[in-house]
């Protein structure tokens, strides 16, 4: 039996089986099977040419976006007017091939921008070239879920459950789960708070599922058999999306109004630019960028090319190394302008966690 028949064959189970407290260690062993098998039909191949030609391509800029969506709802006209740069643009479906590259400047910043061919169901079965697909959208900061404001609101949950079941979650933590293997010494569990979902038994199915017969595991949060296989997996990624509604010129207000209600989700019209101040704006949210500007000694701040950072690394040791590296080498202290200071400026050391349109001024070891 083929991996593919073997995966329907255990969602076929699952989804005959009723979810209550005594079917949960019988529904945890399913999904961790499932995993299992996913885990094997997304890897790449070890042989057979690679991923194909026109897919991966060289990252550039301080970010990365990408757009998914089915084929036809406007991300290549979408991109054309955001970038500049041209992607087939048709009422065919499958117009893009291959995945295109372009670059938007923003706030000083420069975004890679990639439209990937259109994903269609069953692409992390393979099919199309959703394999290919899919492994370019893990590697994205952002995602930008682009769907046709006229279609049924199905396509957004089935694109949803296709990156879900390749290990993308979107808009989503990492669960608080500490999680150590060891040689001897059987399965330790502990908890911080209650657990609703799992209890012993359901961890140790799922454990015994991935022959794991000793291992230390704390939950910090209320998890759920999904969370512990994905902590076990240990190779999801955590990716920030937006919902970009597209096509709003045809459609009313009264329709508009129900659209905006969408968590995470931005109306626009591609086609007349529509909205685009709101999508660049939720793009800058998302991906948690900070603009740093240089201020050389005895000399005005350089407003025009900012240092950008991602927020969570934004240090003024990042800061230096964004510069160049050999930096931290002569680094004596800082001077800092802005909201990460109480007095401006302030003098500082390369700990120091700089925040969005600060200025900074480096001064190097005598």
């Amino acid at each position: 039996m083929s991996t593919y028949d073997k995966i329907r064959e255990i969602e076929t189970e699952m989804a005959r089986t009723q979810k209550n407290k005594a079917t949960a260690y019988h529904l945890g062993t399913l999904k961790a099977k499932l995993a299992k098998l996913r885990r094997e039909l997304i890897a790449p191949a070890k042989s057979g040419g690679g991923t194909g030609e026109g897919f991966d391509v060289a990252g550039t800029g301080v970010a990365r976006v990408g757009f998914i969506g089915f084929p036809s709802v406007g991300k290549s006209t979408l991109m054309s007017k955001m970038t500049g740069t041209f992607s087939e643009v048709s009422e065919v479906e499958f117009t893009t091939l291959t995945t295109v590259p372009g670059v938007l400047h923003y706030k000083g910043a420069k975004i890679q921008i990639l439209d990937l061919p259109g994903i269609i169901e069953g692409a992390k079965d393979g099919k199309g070239r959703g394999r290919q697909v899919i492994a370019v959208a893990r590697t994205c900061s952002l995602i930008f879920l682009v769907l046709d404001v006229l279609k049924p609101l199905t396509h957004k949950a089935v694109i949803e459950r296709e990156l879900e079941s390749v290990g993308i979650r979107l808009n989503k933590e990492p669960p608080n789960i500490v999680f150590r293997k060891k040689d001897k010494g059987g399965i330790n569990m502990t908890s911080t708070v209650n657990l609703t979902n799992l209890d012993q038994d359901i961890v140790r199915s799922v454990l015994s599922e991935y022959r794991i017969a000793s291992a230390d595991i704390s939950f910090r949060c209320d998890a759920t058999v999904d969370d512990l296989i994905d902590v076990i997996e240990g190779n999801r990624v955590y990716i920030p999306a937006v919902y970009v509604l597209n096509k709003i010129d045809q459609i009313s207000i009264e329709e508009l109004d129900l659209v905006y209600k969408i968590p995470h989700a931005v109306p626009i019209s591609a086609h007349h630019e529509w909205n685009f101040d709101e999508l660049l704006e939720k793009m800058w949210e998302y991906l948690n960028l900070v603009r740093i500007y240089t201020k050389p000694k005895g000399m005005l701040p350089d407003y025009s090319a900012p240092v950008v950072l991602k927020k969570d690394r934004s240090a003024v040791s990042d800061f230096c190394n964004a510069i160049h590296r050999g930096i931290l080498k002569e680094f004596s202290h800082a001077l800092v302008w802005g909201n990460s200071v109480k007095h401006n400026p302030q003098k500082v050391g390369k700990e120091h966690v700089l925040l969005d349109e600060d200025v900074v001024s480096i001064a190097k070891r005598k």
